[in-house]
C-alpha cells in the first residue's frame, strides 16, 4: 500500500477501521496495545495506520474514557550512597511491576516519595513500597485520594490492600536456623518502627521463647551496611552476651559481621548470622551471608494486578507471600 502525500489528509479512526475490515473498538484497543487482540491483528492495523499517517490523540482520548493508562509507583527509601535503588528492594520489585503493567498495556511513572509530594504526577492509581516509620508514607499517599496498594506488612494492616512477604514467619525461620545450629543467646538488629521489621521481630523473638531461647539485645538500625556494623558495635560496647544475630536486611548483617570480626568474634564459629532479603552481595560476601529469599518479582507483579483491578472497580484482597531460608557459610 502506498503512503500518502505529505499533504494528503490524514484518515479518521472510522476510516482505517474499515480498512482493516474491523470496528473502531478493536483499532483503537490495537493501537494501545490491548491484550484482547490477536498480535497478528494488532500488526496488520498498526500498519495500516503507519501507512495512512494515523496518530492517535492520546490526550483526547484521555479525557474521554477519564484515565490516563498510567500507574505511579512511589519508594518511600530515599536513594544514599549506602542505600542503592540498584539493590533488590526496589529493582526486583519495579521489575514485576513494570512486566504486569505492559502487558496490560499500561504506563509506569516512577517517583520518590518527597518528589511525589511536591509534584503527584497525573496517574489512574498508586503503588506504594515501602510503608514508612510509623505508617508515614501510607498517610501521604492518602491524601493524594486516588486508588492506591502498598507494598509492606500485611499482618495486621486491614485498613490498606497490601502485599507483603510473610515477615512474622520470616523471623521464625530464622530463629529455627539459629537454633538447629545450637544458638541460644541471640540478639536482633533492624528498625522495628518500620511494620515490616517489627513483624519479623515478633515471630523471631516468639519462636524463641517457645523453644527457651533468650533474646539478648536488640539495637535499631538503618538498611545499611555501616548501620549494621554501629549497631553490632553498640550491642558489644553494652555488653550483650550473644552466640546469634538476625539483621533484618542483608546489609545490615554484612555489617554486624564486619563489627563482629573487628571485635575478634569469629563467624560463625563464635557468632552465627541470618540476615533477610537473599540480595545477590550476600553469596558473595566473606562469609557468604545466609538469609531468608523474598520472591519480590512475584510480589511486583501482584501489585500491579491489584492496582489496575482498584482503577477498574473490584476489591481485591491482601495478600501475603511465603519465604525460605537460605542458608550458607555465616
Amino acid at each position: 500500500m502506498s503512503r500518502p502525500k505529505p499533504d494528503s489528509p490524514r484518515i479518521t479512526m472510522e476510516e482505517l477501521a474499515k480498512a482493516a475490515g474491523v470496528s473502531k473498538m478493536t483499532v483503537s484497543r490495537a493501537l494501545s496495545g490491548h491484550p484482547l487482540v490477536k498480535d497478528s491483528t494488532r500488526e496488520r492495523i498498526r500498519q495500516l495506520a503507519e501507512a495512512h499517517g494515523f496518530r492517535i490523540n492520546v490526550a483526547a482520548r484521555n479525557l474521554r474514557q477519564r484515565s490516563t493508562r498510567t500507574i505511579g509507583v512511589v519508594i518511600e527509601m530515599t536513594p544514599s550512597h549506602d542505600r542503592s535503588m540498584s539493590e533488590p528492594y526496589p529493582l526486583s520489585l519495579l521489575g514485576g511491576i513494570m512486566q504486569e503493567l505492559t502487558s496490560n498495556a499500561y504506563n509506569m511513572v516512577l517517583t520518590t516519595l518527597p518528589l511525589f509530594v511536591a509534584s503527584p504526577p497525573a496517574v489512574d492509581g498508586l503503588i506504594l513500597l515501602g510503608q514508612g516509620v510509623n505508617e508515614d508514607a501510607v498517610e501521604t499517599v492518602q491524601r493524594a485520594g486516588m486508588p492506591y496498594v502498598i507494598w509492606g506488612s500485611v499482618d495486621g494492616n486491614e485498613d490498606h490492600i497490601t502485599v507483603g512477604s510473610d515477615n512474622v514467619a520470616g523471623g521464625r525461620l530464622a530463629a529455627d536456623h539459629l537454633l538447629a545450629r545450637g544458638r541460644r543467646a541471640c540478639a536482633f538488629v533492624g528498625d522495628a518502627t518500620h511494620l515490616e521489621i517489627a513483624d519479623r521481630l515478633r515471630g523471631f523473638q516468639e519462636r524463641l521463647a517457645e523453644a527457651g531461647a533468650d533474646l539478648a539485645g536488640t539495637a535499631p538500625s538503618p538498611f545499611t551496611r555501616e548501620g549494621g556494623y554501629q549497631a553490632a558495635r553498640a550491642l558489644l560496647a553494652e555488653g550483650s552476651r550473644f552466640d546469634g544475630v538476625f539483621a533484618a536486611s542483608d546489609a545490615i548483617a554484612m555489617g554486624v559481621i564486619a563489627a563482629l570480626r573487628d571485635a575478634g568474634r569469629a563467624v560463625p564459629d563464635d557468632v552465627a548470622v541470618i540476615g533477610f532479603d537473599d540480595a545477590p552481595g550476600a553469596a558473595l560476601f566473606t562469609p557468604a551471608v545466609s538469609s531468608i529469599r523474598q520472591d519480590w518479582d512475584r510480589g511486583g507483579k501482584l501489585l500491579a494486578q491489584k492496582i489496575l483491578a482498584l482503577t477498574k472497580g473490584a476489591r481485591p484482597d491482601s495478600e501475603s507471600l511465603p519465604v525460605e531460608v537460605k542458608p550458607r557459610k555465616s
